[in-house]
C-alpha cells in the first residue's frame, strides 16, 4: 500500500509538471480529409506490427499496478501510436472496435451528413461497441487513445468510457490529428466517467510521429517499469507463446491434416469444447472451408481461436489472389498466421507478399514451414518481417536438436508437426518401451509424455485426431511434468529418421 501511495503521489506531481507545459488550446484541422491522408500514407510507409483486438496476458509492473492501452483507431495512426506504448510500458492492449464499422463515405467530414460529421454534432451519440475489456477492474492505470475528429474524441471513445466504472484509475489521453491539439478533447471527457478518476494531461501526435518520439514522451511520465513477457517464452499458466508479432499464441491445439470436411468439423467441435484455441489447416489439406464453418458454428468468440494455414508452392505465383481465396473459403475477417508450406520458386515473392497482408490487416502473423538452417540462412536476409514461426516436422525419433536451438534463437517460435511419427510409425512411437515407462510413472498415456516433452523444449504441438477423447486428452498436459532424466531419456531416442519428405 506504501507503494501504491507513492506511486500516486509521483502522478500527482507528473500533473503539475505537465499543466505547466501544456500545449494549449487545441485548434481545428485545416482538413479532416487531408488529416485522414496523412493517416493513410503514415499507416503504409510504417512496418506493420501486428496488433490484439483483445486485451493480452496480465503483465504486472514491479508496484503491483497494471496498465492497459485502450484505443479507437479509423486508419492505422492510432493503432501504431497504441502499440509503440504497449511495448514500452508492457500494458496490455484492447482496440476499440465499432460495431458498425466506418466506411470511407462515414468518415468524409466535408459533407455535413456522413455519419462522422452526424455524430460529432449530436451530444447523445454513443456508437456501439463490439466486445468488451475483460476485468477491467484489475487495471488502475489507462492510456487512452482516439484520432481528433473535429477537435474532439470521436463519439465512440464516450462510448467507452461510460461503459465501465473506473473509479480509482489514472487516465492518460493521447490522440493522433493533422493540426488540432489535444485541448479540450480530453477535458470534455473527463465527466463522463463514474467514481473518482485522475487525469494526466496528454499528447498529440502527428501523422509522422516516430517510435522515438512515443518513447520519449512515455519516460518523461515517470511511470514504474514493467516485466514485459519475453517472445518465444512459454506460458504454461495461460499456456500461451509471445510471438515477435505482438500476438499470443496457444501452445498446443489440433492439426487438421488428412481431415474431411465432416470429420475436420467434430474434431475442431471437440477441441473449442475442450478448450483448445489453436486450429492448424493449410490449402493443401482441402479443408479450409470446413475449418471456417466450424469456427463460425461454436460459440467460442472468434478472437479466441488462433488460425494457422498455409500457400503451396503452387499458390507463390498468386500469392496475394491466395490469401484473399483462403479468407474467402474460411469466411473470417482476418486470419491469426499463414506460412508458406515449403520452400519452393517464388518463395521469397510469396512471403512478401504475405508481409503486405499484413500491413493490410488481412493477416496477423506470418511464416514458414518446412525451413531448416541452410535454408533460413539464404532466405532471411532477403525479407522485411522475421518470421513469427517455423514449423518443421518434429517427434522423438526426428529431434532436430541442431535447429530448433538456432530457430529460437532468432526469436522464431518452432512448432512441430508429425508429433507421433506420422502414419505407419504413430504404433511403434506410442509403444516404444521408454516412452511407455515414462508415462505409466506419471499415470498419463504415451501420447501426453512426447506432447509433454515438445512442450518442455519450447516446442508448440499440433496433433491431429478425429477421436474427441484423444483431441481431449492430447489438451490434457499440464498436471505432471517431466524430470530431467525423463527428458533426457527420450532425447536419447533420436535417430535422425524423417518420415516425410519435406
Amino acid at each position: 500500500m506504501k507503494r501504491w501511495i507513492v506511486f500516486m503521489l509521483s502522478i500527482c506531481m507528473l500533473m503539475i509538471l505537465a499543466a505547466c507545459t501544456s500545449e494549449g488550446s487545441e485548434t481545428q484541422n485545416t482538413s479532416e480529409t487531408e488529416s485522414v491522408a496523412a493517416e493513410n500514407q503514415t499507416n503504409a510507409e510504417t512496418e506493420s506490427k501486428a496488433q490484439e483486438n483483445e486485451t493480452n496476458d496480465t503483465v504486472s509492473d514491479t508496484t503491483g499496478s497494471k496498465i492497459l492501452v485502450a484505443y479507437f483507431s479509423c486508419t492505422g495512426t492510432t493503432e501504431q501510436i497504441a502499440d509503440w506504448i504497449a511495448d514500452k510500458t508492457g500494458a496490455d492492449l484492447y482496440e476499440i472496435t465499432p460495431e458498425t464499422p466506418y466506411t470511407e463515405d462515414d468518415l468524409n467530414y466535408n459533407d455535413s451528413s456522413s455519419r462522422a460529421n452526424q455524430e460529432q454534432a449530436d451530444s447523445s451519440a454513443r456508437p456501439a461497441i463490439s466486445g468488451s475489456v475483460d476485468n477491467i477492474e484489475q487495471y488502475n492505470m489507462i492510456f487512452l487513445g482516439y484520432p481528433i475528429w473535429h477537435g474532439q474524441a470521436p463519439k465512440i471513445i464516450y462510448t467507452f468510457l461510460e461503459s465501465y466504472d473506473l473509479s480509482d484509475v489514472t487516465i492518460i489521453p493521447f490522440c493522433t490529428s493533422h493540426s488540432s491539439g489535444i485541448g479540450s478533447s480530453a477535458e470534455n471527457l473527463h465527466d463522463l466517467c463514474s467514481g473518482t478518476v485522475t487525469w494526466m494531461d496528454g499528447q498529440r501526435f502527428s501523422g509522422d510521429a516516430t517510435e522515438n518520439d512515443v518513447i520519449e514522451w512515455v519516460d518523461s511520465l515517470g511511470l514504474p517499469e514493467s516485466e514485459a513477457r519475453t517472445v518465444g517464452e512459454f506460458d504454461f499458466e495461460t499456456k500461451t507463446v509471445l510471438l515477435n508479432s505482438g500476438y499470443e499464441m496457444p501452445i498446443m491445439g489440433l492439426g487438421t491434416y488428412s481431415l474431411t470436411d465432416e470429420e475436420c468439423a467434430v474434431s475442431i467441435a471437440a477441441l473449442l469444447e475442450a478448450g483448445g484455441r489453436l486450429i492448424d489447416t493449410a490449402y493443401m489439406y482441402g479443408n479450409e472451408a470446413a475449418v471456417g464453418q466450424a469456427i463460425r458454428d461454436s460459440d467460442v468468440p472468434r478472437e479466441e481461436i488462433f488460425v494457422i494455414t498455409k500457400l503451396y508452392p503452387s499458390q507463390f505465383d498468386n500469392a496475394a489472389e491466395a490469401i484473399d481465396e483462403a479468407l474467402e473459403k474460411m469466411g473470417l475477417d482476418y486470419i491469426d498466421m499463414i506460412l508458406l508450406h515449403h520452400p519452393g520458386d517464388g518463395d521469397v515473392e510469396a512471403y512478401l507478399a504475405l508481409e503486405q497482408a499484413v500491413a493490410d490487416g488481412k493477416v496477423h502473423s506470418i511464416g514458414l514451414s518446412n525451413w531448416y538452417v541452410e535454408e533460413l540462412e539464404e532466405f532471411l536476409p532477403q525479407v522485411n518481417i522475421t518470421p513469427a514461426l517455423v514449423q518443421n516436422e518434429i517427434h522423438p525419433y526426428y529431434q532436430e536438436n541442431d535447429v530448433i536451438p538456432y530457430i529460437q534463437s532468432l526469436g522464431i517460435v518452432v512448432q512441430g508437426w508429425y508429433p507421433f511419427g506420422g502414419r505407419g510409425h504413430t504404433a511403434e512411437l506410442l509403444g516404444d518401451e521408454t516412452i511407455s515407462a515414462i508415462a505409466e510413472v506419471h499415470g498419463v498415456s504415451s501420447a501426453q509424455v512426447i506432447l509433454r516433452w515438445n512442450l518442455q523444449k519450447g516446442v508448440v504441438v499440433i496433433p491431429g485426431s478425429s477421436d474427441p477423447d484423444h483431441i481431449r486428452e492430447n489438451l490434457d498436459l499440464f498436471g505432471f511434468e517431466l524430470t530431467d532424466e525423463e527428458m533426457e531419456a527420450i532425447n536419447a531416442l533420436d535417430r535422425n529418421e524423417k518420415h516425410d519428405w519435406y
